[in-house]
């Protein structure tokens, strides 16, 4: 079982717990008495240019701990304020020490649409989302079927909230463009030896229509890289690791971003 198998299974496991505490009924009818959004996170992401999606997560299960001090509010406002188009934010608990409440305070502090970044396996999760203040959610081909990312994305869709769904190969590509989705995030981190190599974007970006947006994610470091993905018409970066080592978060996406 590799790491994002692991991750799957636990998140049913955290559904099961929270299903405890709050019914999936009780928890939708929640999340749809909330204004519909107006998928907020996909048109930040349409703007000329490559976009921003920034990352607040304390650890990861490549690298454990990145940041001891997780001041999570000033880094999502230092985000904002150095012009990020969006917000990541991590809500796994075992593996990336995240939580729902960092997702909760700061998308009710931060202007710009926020992603639950997590590992969604149940609808129950896409509700939670809504609750919490996200504008948008991760589908993650490698652990969904084709139907679940299909129903998934309808889920969303009642919602207002944009799905961001993530492939590692052409395959899984080809899978979200057949489920329907418009934003399509290419993950160039090798599962089985979490090495990182953004060729997985450029390769991939041709299979994909010029009418969905079309994300890079992880492996990131330096504008050079963001040369080469902008050559390759990437629509949007998700920037994690690169941004949390930082010392002066807004410095350092301010150098990203060519300013």
């Amino acid at each position: 079982m590799n790491i994002l198998q692991q991750l799957g299974q636990h998140a049913t496991h955290r559904v099961e717990e929270a299903k405890k505490q709050v019914s999936l009924e009780e928890l939708k009818e929640k999340a749809t008495s909330l204004p519909k959004g107006s998928f907020e996170f996909e048109e930040a992401l349409k703007k000329p240019g490559i976009s921003f999606i920034c990352e607040c997560k304390k650890a990861s299960p490549s690298k454990g701990i990145i940041v001891e001090e997780f001041d999570y509010l000033r880094i999502a406002k230092d985000y904002e304020k150095a012009g990020a188009d969006c917000i990541s934010v991590l809500t796994e608990p075992k593996w990336f020490l995240g939580s729902d409440d960092y997702l909760r305070e700061i998308a009710n502090t931060v202007k710009i649409p926020c992603i639950r970044k997590d590992f969604t396996v149940d609808e129950y999760m896409i509700y939670e989302a809504k609750v919490l203040g996200a504008k948008a959610v991760l589908l993650i081909c490698a652990i969904l079927t084709e139907e679940q990312i299909r129903e998934y994305i309808r889920i969303c869709d009642n919602l207002g909230l944009s799905a961001l769904v993530e492939a590692h190969d052409a395959d899984e590509v080809k899978m979200a463009i057949r489920a329907g989705a418009r934003l399509i995030g290419v993950n160039n981190r090798n599962l089985k030896d979490f090495s990182v190599d953004t060729g997985n974007s450029r390769n991939l970006r041709e299979m994909v229509p010029k009418d969905v947006i079309f994300v890079s994610e992880s492996g990131i470091k330096g504008p050079e890289d963001i040369k080469l993905l902008k050559d390759s018409k990437v629509d949007a970066v998700l920037i994690g690791e690169t941004l949390m080592k930082a010392e002066d978060k807004a410095a350092k996406l301010r150098e990203l971003r060519g300013n």
